[in-house]
């Protein structure tokens, strides 16, 4: 009696399926086992240690800069109201000398990370106190402090601590020579992103037009035996294309041995001109040290050698292990999701109209560096509903200097310091208060003109991620050569 092919094969077809369906699931299989396997490879362990120090090194000479400057106390104690980010209006700051005893924790947490000492909750309570003190206040975001959290995060779990740290003295079973190339690849990815982000950015008509460049030059050398030099058009315009072109193709350069160490030179001679023209606090150094990273690991060991460090042993712990694959493909579907989110967020402002370094909507968390020069003043209008009378409100009543200086430039937060004089009114008895903003700016280089309708009621407009109407448009070309501001106060500029 014939037996049925079905009977005899071990794993039948479905009906319907074909040769080539069942090709292409193997192929998937074999591509996907081809991935965990290079995402779980054994690479060297030496650019995490590395970045572990520098970033530990950073942040504690940070923290010491702000205590020296009296940051703590201008940036976190001084103000009476904060601008806070969408969905972290919650986040408060300590009271008393809690903003100091924090930041001391901070850097006590830095340490612990740049020494590798009861590394992972370091690594933990550096990454939740320094994202603490950003959320805190809008008007203290910058691009690079962004970064600095992200790295936190993943300090925290990235096995930073294998080599050249006092955590594998007190667990000598901790070290290892080798971690898995996902770790690596993770960080070194998440340093090349302000880069390429950083230049794709540029790729604006003010930017490629030499501003607002031009103009900082132009202040960075007044009076100086280079003003002639650095204001003249060759190098207004060498130098935007040339950082543009620098953003975009470093990292590649780094990466290909041909021009690596062309674009080590070009790096480190990026980074110590912007720290010395334009004085751009811990960021310049901070990319500048971790560069060792992004070049192959056998640069770190060499130069570890040349230190006398000593090379970890391979973890017999670590031989011969095999990641399970539901562990192995959760980790690549994070890692995914992680990696896709970092690709995409930055672009956000093409969904909104209008030329985004003058509505300023998505602007921030998107790389944006160094992109505009922005003047802009701002009074306020607040009136009683029933008895229409209206108040002339100067936000220096309210606001610090720095406050007062970036405020009126961003339209996210001349609508939460509307709401703020609002709800002022309304605690006072006041009924139907409406807040109107009379707010003047201009932007790289163009004549003066308003950011918002004057006559848009800012009290009634809801807070969202959509975009907001009352914010004015802006031409596309500049329409002066030079910003008149003669009607802006200094404390905005």
């Amino acid at each position: 009696m014939d037996v049925p092919p079905a009977a005899t094969s071990p794993r039948a077809k479905p009906a319907g399926t074909t040769t080539e369906d069942v090709a292409d699931v193997q192929d998937a299989r074999g591509w996907l086992a081809g991935a965990r396997a290079r995402l779980f490879a054994p690479v060297d362990v030496a650019p995490l240690a590395y970045f572990r120090i520098v970033l530990g090194a950073a942040m504690i000479w940070e923290v010491i800069r702000f205590f020296q400057h009296n940051w703590i106390w201008r940036y976190y104690i001084e103000p009476t109201f904060y601008f806070k980010y969408y969905g972290f209006t919650w986040i408060e700051p300590w009271s008393g000398a809690g903003m100091y005893t924090h930041f001391i924790l901070l850097g006590v947490a830095a340490a612990g990370v740049m020494l590798g000492l009861y590394y992972r909750a370091s690594a933990v309570a550096f990454f939740l106190g320094f994202t603490y003190l950003f959320l805190l206040d809008q008007t203290n975001y910058l691009n690079h402090f962004y970064l600095i959290s992200l790295l936190g995060m993943l300090l925290v779990i990235l096995p930073a601590n294998r080599a050249w740290s006092l955590d594998i003295l007190r667990r000598p079973r901790l070290a290892s020579s080798t971690v898995p190339a996902w770790t690596v690849g993770l960080l070194r990815f998440q340093l090349a992103v302000p880069y390429f982000y950083g230049g794709l950015a540029k790729l604006n008509v003010d930017w490629l037009q030499g501003e607002p460049l031009r103009m900082w030059l132009a202040k960075a050398s007044a009076g100086s035996p280079w003003e002639p030099l650095l204001t003249s058009e060759t190098v207004v315009y060498a130098m935007s294309y040339g950082g543009m072109l620098f953003d975009l193709l470093i990292v590649p350069m780094l990466w290909w041995r041909h021009t690596r160490w062309w674009a080590v030179a070009w790096l480190a001679s990026f980074h110590l001109i912007n720290s010395q023209l334009f004085h751009i606090g811990i960021f310049p150094w901070l990319m500048l040290a971790a560069t060792p990273v992004l070049l192959p690991s056998r640069y770190l060991r060499r130069a570890a050698a040349a230190l006398r460090l000593a090379r970890p042993r391979p973890n017999p712990d670590d031989l011969g292990r095999v990641v399970p694959s539901r562990i192995a493909g959760v980790s690549m579907a994070v890692l995914a999701l992680f990696m896709v989110v970092q690709l995409l967020f930055p672009l956000r402002h093409y969904l909104y109209p209008g030329y985004s370094s003058w509505t300023e909507e998505g602007n921030r968390f998107a790389w944006h560096m160094r992109l505009r020069q922005k003047y802009a003043k701002a009074t306020f209008y607040v009136t009683d509903g029933k008895t229409r009378q209206t108040w002339e409100v100067d936000p220096a009543d309210y606001l610090t200097r720095r406050q007062r200086a970036k405020m009126p430039k961003r339209p996210d937060m001349i609508l939460q310091f509307a709401h703020h004089l609002r709800d002022r009114w309304e605690a006072k008895g006041f009924e139907q208060v409406a807040v109107r903003a009379d707010v003047v700016a201009a932007l790289n280089g163009r004549d003066s003109r308003r950011l918002v309708d004057p006559q848009f009621d800012l009290a009634t407009a809801e807070r969202n991620l959509r975009p907001a109407s009352w914010i004015l448009p802006l031409e596309a070309t500049p329409t002066a050569d030079t910003v008149d501001t003669a009607n802006l106060s200094a404390a905005t500029r």
